[in-house]
């Protein structure tokens, strides 16, 4: 009897042991995808709304009060600087130069007198005739006389100004927009007339937020040119077929909003863009040799990012990583592991640490077919 029941328990034993090995052999043969970290020249980029104005904008404003005597130009026109837009009645200007002419040769007739007389109290006094009193007193009288002769000529030269205001002239070339004023508008100082774009080149302001402004400031030091190169798209969604170059940034970050201002500059030779136009503006960051890991192989643990490598005995090691940019579908990685080690692909929530698998290789192209990857 005692027999019978050794030999039970040595066959359970035996059984149990075999139960033990069988399932550890599964867990070991269990296949998951697994795939080589590979590293390629890709790049990225991000989107920022714009306001776009012309290099030079300006309105044209009258200066002087009167009727708008002519229109030379039609709007939407291609001016060029100096060319003559507008004139304004100036026959009142030209009677007030008239009057302004003749005050100045009455003060420089005046002044003459003034002059000689002075000039015969000088001689008496070498005589001894008059006293030095009225000598000053001469003196005096000549320094007024040619303070009103320089009075007569600056009004003469403000009339001469206000009558040259009567014709208005482009300050540069440009394309006139709207003239709200017609031909014999009664207008005053200060009146709007048109305004004059120079669109050959343009500026598109756009805010950017204090962290991608700090991440741009970083790269800029090590990829100047690269880092000031922009895209600009069009209202449409097409780029625009020149690219632009960041000229400054506001020194101060907006309380309100934690963002800061950035301005570049777009040449626009074709004048497609105009002024008060919309359009994106796009800021792209090019990466060389960067490891790239697809989004499904990684996990996070306490705001940490993870994946499983492969070792040569097939066993998985939780390695910790690093990276620079989030794509849609992969990491773009800097650090924590190796180009060419083998990762776990998928089945993150059915494996743990240290676990055998038999890995089924899979190339990193065909798993990233289909994804935006540059």
């Amino acid at each position: 009897m005692k027999l019978k029941v050794s030999a039970f328990f040595a066959a359970f034993t035996c059984m149990l042991a075999a139960c033990k090995n069988n399932n550890n052999n599964n867990e070991q043969t269990h296949s998951f995808p697994v795939t080589n970290v590979i590293s390629k020249d890709t790049f990225i980029y991000t989107d920022y709304i714009s306001d776009i104005h012309a290099i030079q904008n300006v309105e044209i404003r009258a200066r002087v009060n009167g009727y708008l005597e002519k229109i030379f130009i039609d709007e939407g026109e291609q001016v060029h600087a100096g060319q003559l837009l507008f004139t304004i009645n100036n026959k009142e200007y030209l009677e007030e130069l008239a009057k302004a002419k003749a005050l100045y040769k009455a003060a420089v007739a005046d002044l003459d007198a003034v002059n000689l007389e002075y000039k015969n109290v000088l001689k008496l006094a070498e005589k001894k005739i008059v006293s030095t009193t009225e000598i000053a007193l001469a003196k005096s009288k000549l320094d007024a006389q040619k303070a009103k002769m320089e009075e007569a000529l600056a009004h003469q030269s403000y009339i001469n100004i206000k009558l040259s205001n009567t014709e208005i002239r482009a300050p540069f070339s440009g394309i006139v927009n709207r003239t709200p004023q017609k031909s014999g508008s009664l207008i005053e100082e200060g009146t709007l007339l048109t305004t004059i774009s120079n669109s050959n080149q343009v500026f598109a302001y756009f805010d950017v937020s204090e962290k991608e402004y700090l991440r741009y400031a970083r790269n800029l030091k090590s990829d100047t040119l690269e880092s000031n190169t922009v895209t600009l798209i069009l209202a449409d969604g097409m780029e625009h077929n020149y690219k632009g170059q960041i000229e400054t940034i506001e020194g101060i970050i907006d309380e309100s909003t934690g963002n800061i201002a950035f301005r570049a500059r777009f040449p626009n030779p074709d004048r497609i863009i105009k002024h008060g136009a919309s359009g994106t503006v796009r800021l792209v960051k090019h990466f060389n040799d960067i490891l790239i890991v697809p989004q499904k192989s990684t996990f996070e643990i306490q705001d940490k990012l993870y994946v499983y490598v492969v070792d040569e005995q097939n066993n998985l090691q939780q390695r910790n990583i690093g990276y620079v940019a989030r794509l849609p579908h992969v990491f773009l990685v800097n650090n924590g592991i190796k180009a060419r080690e083998r990762i776990l692909f998928e089945g993150i929530q059915n494996v743990k640490p240290n676990m055998t698998i038999k890995p089924e290789l899979h190339h990193m192209s065909e798993l990233l077919q289909g994804v935006s990857v540059k």
